[in-house]
């Protein structure tokens, strides 16, 4: 079975799948989903060039393709970590002692920094390691088809 021939519905179901997955295994946290970013870039690459004729398209695609990946994660964190930010509304809200790294002065800047990390980004990340990924590919790929 080739897996490049699947369809693009399957194709994305099973990301969406994964991606559900690997934030689950992070507890929240995507540092799964960011990795899986270079996957994902390495196989849109390949696949969206298995089409000799739609090669001056093949860069759009990868973006829009990285943009929806990036948007379902984005997604998943806003449902995951959007109802947390509502202790910033709270007065009598215990930051210190709700589990994230209080790395800068105060627990509530610290706070806000954690939410904005892993809301916004997060999905950001993902997408540049999709681009990079699916970019070292169609270079690798056009590098073979020169040594051709």
């Amino acid at each position: 079975m080739n897996i490049y021939k699947i369809s693009k519905k399957t194709t994305f179901i099973v990301y969406l799948v994964l991606d559900v997955l690997f934030a689950g295994m992070g507890m929240g946290v995507p540092f799964f989903c960011i990795l899986m970013g270079f996957p994902v870039g390495w196989y849109l690459a390949k696949r969206l060039t298995l089409d000799r004729e739609n090669r001056s398209n093949v860069l759009n695609e990868i973006l829009k393709y990285a943009l929806y990946t990036s948007l379902f994660t984005f997604i998943l964190m806003l449902v995951i970590w959007g109802p947390v930010s509502t202790m910033l509304l709270d007065p009598a809200a215990d930051f210190v002692n709700f589990g994230i790294p209080l790395i800068l002065y105060d627990p509530k800047i610290s706070f806000i920094g954690w939410i904005l990390l892993m809301i916004f980004i997060s999905p950001f990340l993902q997408l540049l390691c999709t681009i990079f990924a699916s970019n070292v590919t169609l270079w690798r790929l056009s590098k073979k088809e020169d040594d051709r």
